[in-house]
């Protein structure tokens, strides 16, 4: 068990490194030593969390540093990774709908459907779905008087991500 889980570990981490490698040729000792430094830094909070930082707390709303991390990838880095990912694959701005199906339909196996629907579900319903999950999970932790709050700094985020987004594009269109 200890070698298929070390293994299992060294495949992830190969992602890891190799992204700095290709990225910016990195070489693989200084790659593995800055991201060493970068997983000891960041997996610091959680190991200590339980223990000798379990007296480390984030208001009366979070709480504690375990908490405080469910809250930053729970209720923040899911739902607006879903959001942002789901624009990008229906949004012109981004990959768009014919981009999207053709990536999706690429291999054998079952073909995306392309129908109107479908189309329309996620270019408008899916990401209100995803809007209120958002702000339900503020609601739940904040209270309803955050949710104005929240709703107008979705709205500005999304529109910031539609304007990098559409800058990104044009300079790559430039090219």
């Amino acid at each position: 068990m200890s070698f298929a889980a070390l293994s299992t570990v060294i495949a992830v981490f190969e992602n890891i490194v190799a992204f700095p490698m290709d990225k910016f040729g990195w070489s693989r000792s200084k790659s593995v030593l800055i991201n060493f430094i970068a997983m000891i830094i960041l997996a610091t909070p959680a190991a200590l969390g339980m223990n000798i930082w379990s007296g480390v707390h984030f208001g009366a709303h979070i709480g504690s540093i375990d908490a405080l991390e469910d809250f930053i990838v729970s209720q923040n880095l899911l739902p607006l990774g879903s959001l942002i990912f789901l624009l990008f694959c229906t949004v012109k701005a981004g990959w768009g709908w014919d981009g999207f199906t053709a990536e999706a339909d690429t291999g054998d196996g079952i073909k995306f459907p392309k129908n109107a629907a479908i189309k329309f579900y996620l270019r408008f319903i899916a990401p209100l779905i995803i809007l209120v999950v958002f702000v339900a999970g503020y609601i739940d932790i904040f209270g309803a008087k955050t949710a104005p709050i929240v709703l107008v700094l979705m709205a500005v985020l999304v529109a910031a991500i539609i304007f990098v987004g559409t800058m990104i594009k044009k300079t790559l269109s430039k090219r």
